[in-house]
């Protein structure tokens, strides 16, 4: 009951924030679009077609084709499930890495703390996107490589958020408590302290996703990310970029989908923050 009450209390805030819903609306969508690729593709995303070679959006092909006759509808389609991959699983990379460096240094404090928080300078001194650029060129490009470079060159954020948490939980009275009777430092760190600094680690995940899908995009714009056959948003904006005159539709929907993605899950991780920090939302009151 008094986890239903919570659940209500949160959605009662976040539904006050209409951008947020219209985010979380759009995502929704974009899942329901990624799980049921199959079903809604009217073709094979590399079915190779040349007599409707560039075709304009219309009637049998609603977005249009490529440069080999391909329905970008299909490989939008199916592109979103490579987007929605890389998204997650870099942020659950990352997501882990930075919760375990975070409350190491936040919970031990001393040298543990100045080590790592001293590492973390230095991996946020190297432009991230130059990092994944940079380590790919020695590596094959597939999408696993990708999400797992996304997610070791992005855990920074969220070592330095549960920092911060750790040094003001861990002084609290239930950890006090918890240490009098006995248990160690591994059961108070994940079973005590953990669970009450989650919040701010659930929003900066969300916003994650953003980032990973944008650096995927990215990479796979100038060919060292997915590549083809495999349909992803960032390389059909690449057949766009080499066809800009004749075929518009292969830059336009591409980005529109990138834009409203990532712009989507900005918005629900702006609706996530105010929901699930008091502080804020009494703030902009």
């Amino acid at each position: 009951m008094h986890f239903l009450n919570s659940i209500n209390s949160f959605w009662l805030i976040y539904k006050r924030h209409k951008l947020a819903v219209l985010g979380l609306i759009l995502v929704m969508l974009f899942f329901a679009a990624a799980l049921s690729a199959p079903l809604i593709s009217p073709y094979d995303p590399n079915d190779i077609d040349s007599g409707h070679i560039l075709e304009p959006p219309g009637r049998g092909h609603l977005l249009g084709t490529d440069d080999l006759g391909r329905d970008v509808f299909s490989r939008m389609a199916y592109g979103s499930r490579i987007s929605l991959e890389v998204g997650f699983v870099a942020v659950g990379i990352s997501t882990v890495i930075g919760m375990i460096f975070g409350a190491l240094a936040g919970y031990y404090g001393g040298w543990t703390d100045r080590v790592i928080m001293r590492f973390v300078d230095i991996m946020l001194s190297i432009p991230t996107f130059f990092l994944i650029l940079a380590v790919i060129a020695f590596i094959e490009p597939s999408i696993w490589n990708i999400m797992i470079v996304i997610g070791l060159t992005s855990w920074m954020g969220v070592a330095r958020l549960v920092r911060a948490e750790f040094l003001s939980l861990k002084e609290r009275e239930f950890v006090l408590a918890a240490r009098a009777l006995g248990a160690g430092d591994m059961r108070i760190i994940f079973r005590h302290i953990m669970p009450n600094s989650l919040s701010p680690v659930f929003v900066s995940a969300v916003l994650g996703v953003a980032a990973a899908i944008l650096v995927e995009s990215a990479l796979s714009f100038l060919g060292i990310g997915v590549q083809p056959p495999t349909p992803s948003w960032g390389n059909i904006l690449t057949l766009g970029k080499d066809n800009i005159e004749i075929a518009w539709w292969l830059s336009v929907f591409p980005g529109i989908a990138i834009l409203l993605t990532v712009l989507s899950y900005n918005l629900v991780g702006e609706g996530l923050r105010d929901a699930l920090d008091p502080r804020l939302r009494h703030g902009r009151k």
